[in-house]
């Protein structure tokens, strides 16, 4: 009994599809791991080259340590800290960061309108177009940096981006592979930065966000 010819299309088309998907899940997967491969390989310089100014995205206690430790020993005149919750005060973030109290008061700004990375890009744009910097070291976690400087990139094209990691807990030699928690942040982080290429292409905004961080 000969097939009907409209199954006999069915059939191809069904086996052309699960072909092309095969292919997309194996290029999703490598993708996957050369992200992880270089987010673990990331390491916080011991000296960074100066800048005129410094960027921190808040997300963590370590992130503004660090950022103010660069401000403090000169790697830039001004430091804006991004995506503060609109409840936290200078004073409170003077206290947290440790850092000096006329120096917080002189060279530090805040911005708490951003509420995501977008936001934190579109803010600082604006930031650095208004002081009219021509470079600014970026300050986040290694976990997070490509696609803050994928964000920021897009946004600050006259401006030259100097990434500053900050290595919470070291990921080399595939320790990501051990642990749950680290291959979990690495795999949502991974999704984010394919959704920000796409914006790259399509830029449309998510129509929500929640405040505070990445």
């Amino acid at each position: 009994m000969s097939v009907p010819r409209g199954a006999s299309r069915l059939r191809r088309a069904a086996r052309y599809t699960g072909f092309v998907i095969l292919i997309g899940l194996a290029l999703y997967l490598v993708g996957f791991g050369w992200f992880a491969g270089h987010v673990s390989r990331l390491s916080t310089p011991a000296d960074p080259e100066p800048a005129d100014a410094i960027i921190v995205l808040t997300g963590g206690q370590s992130r503004l340590d660090a950022a103010m430790e660069l401000l403090e020993t000169g790697k830039g005149a001004r430091l804006l800290i991004s995506g503060v919750h609109p409840t936290a005060s200078r004073k409170q973030l003077q206290k947290a960061t440790g850092g000096d109290t006329k120096l917080f008061a002189c060279c530090v700004d805040i911005d708490r309108a951003a509420l995501d990375t977008i936001g934190n890009a579109e803010e600082s744009a604006k930031w650095v177009r208004s002081h009219g910097y021509s470079s600014v070291i970026l300050v986040t976690n290694n976990y997070h940096m490509p696609r803050s400087l994928l964000e920021m990139g897009r946004l600050l094209r006259n401006a030259r981006l100097v990434p500053y990691p900050v290595v919470n807990s070291s990921l080399d030699n595939g320790g990501w592979l051990t642990k749950p928690g680290a291959f979990r942040v690495l795999f949502t982080e991974y999704n984010k930065y394919l959704l920000a290429l796409g914006r790259i292409v399509l830029p449309i905004r998510p129509a929500f966000a929640s405040h505070g961080g990445d």
